[in-house]
């Protein structure tokens, strides 16, 4: 089964960071998040990738074209211009860069990716999103509905301590938990390909009339995942999950 990682946003909430790279290349502990994500999927032997991209495209393009040279030890002979890698990079990925527009929105990236994505099942997310998410539950959750559409619904991380109040007295004191109001589209999605002909064109966003429809029809089912998501939209977010790299706390490694 393919993946498809939506990876052509501007990232304008993360500032001067994008400014030079796209949001999926920003790193987390020295690994672009789009590597993140891709090493969650293979995992659980997911491993051909189809990448939507549109705001630097060129970035991501050069960084997997480049992949084996930066990360294996080589010989470079620069009279005839022959390398030889002492080293090969571990994963045996496969992945398809795919330029679909500076502008297009969501579901017009995916509408582009039809030809590349074929007539089976597939899975999308969002190149800014970690989760330690069991793929496999996922994919057989969604066989056994046989509904159109699968959407992972999560509980972000709240932003702020959560108080218990009776009354004016303080009672329970949690420091940034896990949020109990609600689920929200936390991306990981698994689809049949008769969805992409409910996209209509470029303008049309993923998150509306395509996702919309398919919940109107009754073809829109959800995953609930009650571990550890968290988006990359602000620095905020990004030194979050800097942190609990660093401190060997990952979830979603």
């Amino acid at each position: 089964m393919k993946v498809v990682i939506l990876a052509g946003g501007f990232g304008t909430r993360l500032g001067e960071l994008t400014d030079i790279i796209p949001k999926p290349m920003i790193q987390i502990g020295g690994i672009p998040i789009i590597e993140h994500i891709m090493t969650r999927y293979a995992r659980f032997g997911y491993k051909e990738f189809i990448v939507a991209l549109g705001y630097k495209a060129e970035v991501i393009k050069e960084y997997f074209l480049k992949y084996a040279n930066t990360r294996s030890d080589f010989t470079v002979d620069l009279q005839s211009g022959e390398i030889h890698l002492h080293s090969i990079p571990r994963h045996d990925w496969k992945i398809t860069l795919v330029s679909t527009g500076l502008d297009t929105m969501t579901g017009g990236r995916v509408k582009r990716l039809k030809e590349y994505i074929g007539d089976s099942t597939f899975m999308l997310t969002y190149g800014d999103g970690l989760s330690n998410i069991d793929i496999s539950q996922l994919v057989k959750f969604h066989k056994e509905h046989k509904k159109r559409v699968t959407v992972s619904a999560v509980r972000p991380v709240a932003r702020f301590g959560e108080l218990n109040i009776d009354g004016i007295n303080v009672v329970g004191f949690k420091e940034k938990p896990q949020t109990t109001a609600g689920w929200v589209n936390g991306g990981f999605f698994v689809i049949e390909p008769e969805f992409i002909n409910t996209i209509i064109s470029d303008d049309t966003v993923l998150e509306s009339y395509p996702l919309e429809l398919a919940a109107k029809e009754g073809q829109l089912m959800a995953y609930l995942h009650e571990g550890f998501w968290q988006c990359m939209d602000t620095i905020r977010d990004k030194n979050y999950l800097e942190k609990i790299w660093g401190d060997g706390n990952a979830p979603w490694a």
